[in-house]
């Protein structure tokens, strides 16, 4: 840091105007949030903040716990409107699993990028975003974003596993975010970001229990922490609105905060 070469020197006046362009700097980043906010959508703060940005004094530590079914929000009775097809394939958003395809359901983060994630993956036929795990009925996306709803964001996958097996699925869950963050996924912070699998039968619960041991393993190694993915029956799935549905087909250079840990999982692999 250079030296003040007196009382009125550059130095000082650098100084002094450090405060001010911690304002300049502080500002844009408001008006980069607020830019995308739209009526009746809160977007999560910090969710454009570079992660080595992220002060750890900023973060609110209540949204780092989940939420007691006395304390969640009501909910509603009716479904909430969402898109009739897929943005990309024009199937039919609520179509039934076909015959000889099966489902599956995950949260690794934000949604967004999670479903891009899925429909870019040979043997997906259908997917879609929405909200499981909690305890408000028909939750909308602002009241999910209180941390008051229990909910998690989700993809619900359809796929053909005569062409890619849910253990292929369950290796591009572990592989595509972080599993040891708790209720968080990089800058993304609350309940509503934190790692699930949701299985559909006793044969997905078991391939999940097993890959996530042989993934930890593989993250010990690495020097990671442990893993804090849940592993449950799947809850009810609520549709989320309709502008969230394949959200990056329709916005391209849309936010996408995902990102894996680095570390292989061996699923498919020699020991």
């Amino acid at each position: 840091m250079r030296r003040c070469s007196g009382p009125g020197g550059r130095g000082a006046r650098r100084r002094s105007e450090g405060p001010k362009n911690l304002v300049k700097i502080f500002g844009k980043f408001l008006l980069k949030e607020f830019a995308l906010w739209k009526p009746g959508v809160q977007v999560p703060i910090f969710r454009h903040m570079p992660k080595e940005g992220l002060p750890m004094f900023f973060i609110d530590r209540r949204k780092m716990e989940m939420v007691t079914p006395d304390k969640a929000l009501p909910g509603r009775a009716e479904p909430l409107p969402t898109a009739e097809t897929h943005f990309l394939s024009g199937i039919p958003l609520k179509s039934p699993v076909p015959a000889g395809m099966a489902e599956a359901m995950f949260g690794m983060g934000c949604f967004w990028g999670v479903e891009r994630k899925f429909w870019q993956t040979r043997g997906v036929w259908l997917t879609m975003v929405g909200y499981a795990g909690g305890f408000t009925p028909n939750p909308t996306y602002k009241e999910t974003c209180t941390q008051l709803t229990g909910h998690n964001e989700v993809v619900r996958v359809i796929f053909d596993p005569a062409v890619i097996s849910y253990e292929g699925l369950l290796k591009l869950f572990w592989e595509g975010h972080d599993p040891t963050q708790g209720m968080r996924q990089g800058n993304d912070i609350g309940s509503t970001y934190r790692s699930g699998i949701y299985t559909y039968d006793v044969a997905q619960d078991a391939a999940a229990r097993e890959t996530k041991a042989l993934y930890q393993a593989r993250l010990t190694a690495a020097g990671h922490g442990a893993i804090t993915t849940e592993i449950i029956p799947a809850p009810v799935f609520y549709f989320a609105e309709d502008y969230h549905q394949q959200y990056l087909a329709k916005n391209p250079d849309g936010y996408c905060g995902i990102g894996g840990t680095g570390v292989t999982c061996p699923i498919g692999l020699t020991a």
